[in-house]
């Protein structure tokens, strides 16, 4: 098939050209985001491959569908910013990669986690600059404290893995109680008890209308004095304003960032020479205690190859006839 794949860098045509074997596909680069805007760009293509921060509306899927596009591939987990509804009227397929690696998310929080309460940002540019003091840097122990996992998919399971490792009690919530988690000794609780009894929250959800600011300013205002809160999962998780609010209360001690609910207009570019214009965003930028990434935490190599696969075996699928086992649900 002829496929557009649009939001690539350089990295995504060297993982997808090694999983394209023998070119069965003609794969076509597009540096643009997918929107309504650009999705001309399609014509003539039989599929188009998107990533987590393309516009797949029903404009854009409008567009596509009129010229002749039948399958949407997503090299990712998540299919929110997909109007599925329109893609079902349109008999568009819409395929992801369900998992690719739950190892390199779980691995990025525990980071997040660590060079926020060990202060390793701090402490390297102090070291750098020749000043060996360790005042301002004190941290403290991670054994013995209890991590709330909202969500405890593949991903949330192996961070629940990683945090146990270190000592930690585990408790999470989740429409569906998973055995692995249960395995490991974690205690499903209701959403309100996990606030007020983590003191780390790390998030692990999909991005829902029931999850969209599943941490505002009524959670935060239950959660513990000092709580330390991750999320490498969907920005539009997080309240910003309310976050920001509890910072500057002093009631979230530390905050992990590697997503951000308007990264669309940020993430995945070099902006170092642009006007920052999102005053919230800046805003969290200036707290001592709040580290972003920009969407970094899948960012392996294990996963780019495993994304690679998985999205040339949707494309193989597809174009034999056959049912493709990682489908979005009609």
């Amino acid at each position: 098939m002829k496929v557009a794949i649009f939001s690539t860098k350089a990295y995504d045509r060297q993982f997808l050209d090694q999983a394209n074997h023998e070119g069965r596909h003609e794969l076509v680069y597009f540096e643009p985001r997918l929107t309504a805007q650009t999705a001309p760009l399609a014509e003539g293509y039989d599929a188009v491959c998107a990533f987590v921060n393309d516009v797949l509306d029903e404009a854009a899927l409008r567009t596509l569908a009129a010229l002749g596009v039948r399958q949407i591939t997503l090299r990712c987990a998540g299919f929110n910013n997909v109007a599925m509804d329109t893609a079902n009227e349109l008999g568009l397929t819409i395929t992801r990669v369900p998992a690719y690696s739950p190892h390199s998310v779980a691995e990025h929080t525990l980071a997040l986690y660590l060079a926020l309460n060990r202060k390793i940002v701090q402490a390297h540019n102090r070291v750098r600059e020749g000043n060996f003091s360790l005042e301002g840097l004190l941290g403290f122990d991670t054994h013995g404290k209890t991590i709330g996992l909202i969500g405890t998919g593949q991903i949330g399971t192996e961070t629940a893995r990683v945090f146990k490792g270190l000592g930690c009690e585990l408790i999470g919530y989740d429409t569906r109680e998973n055995p692995a988690c249960l395995e490991m000794g974690l205690r499903y609780v209701e959403l309100n008890t996990l606030f007020q009894t983590a003191d780390i929250i790390s998030l692990h959800c999909p991005l829902l209308p029931a999850t969209h600011h599943i941490i505002n300013a009524e959670a935060i205002a239950q959660m513990k004095d000092g709580v330390v809160i991750l999320n490498t999962s969907r920005g539009g998780l997080i309240d910003a304003q309310a976050v920001i609010a509890g910072l500057k209360a002093e009631k979230i001690g530390l905050l992990g960032l590697d997503v951000y609910e308007e990264e669309e207009a940020l993430f995945f570019e070099d902006r170092s020479a642009s006007i920052m214009k999102d005053d919230v965003f800046a805003r969290l930028t200036t707290f001592s205690n709040v580290l972003v990434t920009g969407h970094q935490a899948f960012f392996t190599s294990d996963a780019l190859s495993k994304i690679a696969t998985t999205t040339m075996d949707n494309l193989d699928a597809f174009a034999a006839g056959g049912p493709c086992a990682n489908a979005v649900a009609k």
